[in-house]
C-alpha cells in the first residue's frame, strides 16, 4: 500500500512553526520602543538572505503602516512582529516613526472646554 507522505498536512491546521522559533526564541528584542501605532516602512531591498516572515513584512510595508496593521497583514502574533521589525530596522531595511511625547500638558481651560462639550452631548 502506498501512503501519501503529505496527506497529514491541512491548511486549517495553522502554522507548523511556533512563533518563538521564528524569532530564535527571543520574545523581547524591541530595542526601538515600537508600540502599536508606530509607523514603519521598508526603505530598500534586502542584501542577503532573510527568513520568509521577514520578507513578507518587507513586502507588506511598501507604504507606511502601523505595527499592529503589519501583524494583521502577515498573520503573526504582535510580539513576534515587533521582534522581526526591530531586526529589520537594525539592518537598515526599514525606518520607523513613533509618536513623540507631548511637550506640554493641555491647559486646564482646554480640558474644561472638552468636559463641557461632552456634558452637552
Amino acid at each position: 500500500m502506498i501512503v501519501d507522505q503529505d496527506a497529514w498536512f491541512d491548511d486549517a491546521a495553522g502554522p507548523l512553526v511556533r512563533p518563538y522559533a521564528v524569532t530564535g526564541g527571543r520574545t523581547r528584542a524591541d530595542t526601538h520602543g515600537l508600540d502599536l501605532i508606530t509607523l514603519v516602512v521598508a526603505v530598500r531591498e534586502p542584501a542577503g538572505d532573510l527568513e520568509p516572515e521577514s520578507l513578507r513584512i518587507l513586502r507588506v510595508c511598501q507604504a507606511p503602516m502601523s505595527v499592529v496593521e503589519v501583524a494583521a497583514h502577515v498573520n503573526l502574533p504582535l510580539q513576534v512582529v515587533k521582534v522581526l521589525l526591530s531586526d529589520l530596522i537594525t539592518q537598515n531595511l526599514m525606518i520607523y516613526r513613533s509618536a513623540g511625547p507631548s511637550a506640554e500638558a493641555p491647559s486646564p481651560q482646554i480640558l474644561q472646554a472638552v468636559l463641557d462639550g461632552i456634558r452637552k452631548l
